[in-house]
């Protein structure tokens, strides 16, 4: 298992803001970084985000928005997981496709994923890529592009690919809409699927029945969900899960949900090809306030430790990529 994390305190909250407190402090991300790593060398990923909107100069360097210079965290081991959000209100395509190329130029040496697009399936957010017209486009076209650059460049190492959130319903062929929107030659061009997850924050599980949920939700979406959009072959990636603390969510219940998600994960891992799993975040956003979106860290937002970050750290040491 490849495992990495989000290092940053701003989150996006469900009604189109972003949850934000204190600015991210460098030299305490690189400690928890190297913590959580455990050996310099080890690979770890580092997610870090990037928004595409009409105002966006291509052609030029392209700074991460959050966290801030992301690539300074890319070291000894440590690759970017680089989200290239999609916000373009005019339906840009190429202009998001320009985009990509010149986040492979820039970042491509020090990336290991680059997604294409966050979320794109959620509608009615202007924080989430679906809210944005020819999203669809910007998955296939951007994939491909994006694909080609990169190996034009000889980043034969960078992996290209999209996510979702859980698929279940009418929505459950958002997959298969968009593998029969870029046919062939998109579905061979993905290297991995992405999938956004966070069991009992937005609708309660109870503890005993999370690990049998955290099954069932990943083999729903590699059997009826990636497997009907004919990309059964490619690795599914955890690139977002967490479980926030405040009222009525203790910290030793973080702990205790991160080490059952992070297990279950782990142990259907081979038999449903999930390559790694990233965590969301790394510090909150703001221990002082009470609301959902801004305690999602793993440590408070002085970086004080929650009980979870040693549960992580050792998840890590145990269950990923050993390789110095």
């Amino acid at each position: 298992m490849l495992f990495g994390i989000y290092p940053g305190g701003v989150a996006g909250d469900d009604l189109g803001g972003l949850a934000a407190g204190a600015p991210d402090d460098p030299v305490r991300v690189t400690a928890a970084l190297e913590a959580l790593q455990g050996a310099p060398g080890r690979p770890f990923l580092v997610r870090a985000y990037t928004p595409f909107d009409d105002t966006t100069t291509v052609g030029a360097a392209h700074p991460t928005a959050a966290p801030a210079d992301a690539a300074r965290y890319a070291r000894d081991g440590r690759r970017l997981d680089l989200v290239a959000q999609y916000r373009s209100a005019s339906g840009d395509v190429a202009g998001y496709c320009a985009f990509l190329r010149d986040l492979v130029a820039q970042y491509g040496a020090v990336t290991h994923t680059l997604q294409v697009t966050e979320e794109p399936n959620v509608t009615g957010n202007p924080i989430l890529d679906g809210h944005y017209p020819r999203v669809v486009d910007a998955i296939v076209a951007g994939v491909v592009a994006a694909g080609e650059h990169a190996r034009r460049l000889g980043h034969h190492h960078l992996k290209v690919g999209f996510n979702t959130t859980p698929l279940f319903g009418p929505s459950a062929t958002f997959l298969a809409e968009v593998a029969e929107r870029g046919g062939g030659t998109f579905t061979a061009a993905v290297d991995y699927v992405g999938l956004d997850f966070f069991p009992d924050v937005f609708q309660p599980v109870a503890a005993a029945d999370l690990a049998d949920g955290v099954a069932g939700l990943l083999a729903h979406h590699r059997h009826a969900v990636m497997d009907p959009a004919g990309l059964g072959h490619v690795p599914l990636h955890i690139t977002e899960h967490g479980w926030p603390t405040g009222p009525d969510r203790p910290p030793h219940r973080q702990a205790e949900v991160v080490d059952t998600v992070v297990r279950t994960v782990a142990a259907h891992a081979r038999r449903l090809r999930v390559s790694g799993y990233t965590h969301f975040a790394l510090r909150d956003a703001d221990s002082a306030n009470p609301g959902l979106f801004h305690r999602f860290g793993l440590t408070a937002d002085d970086y004080t430790p929650k009980p979870a970050f040693e549960t992580y750290r050792a998840l890590v040491a145990e269950l990923g990529d050993r390789t110095p």
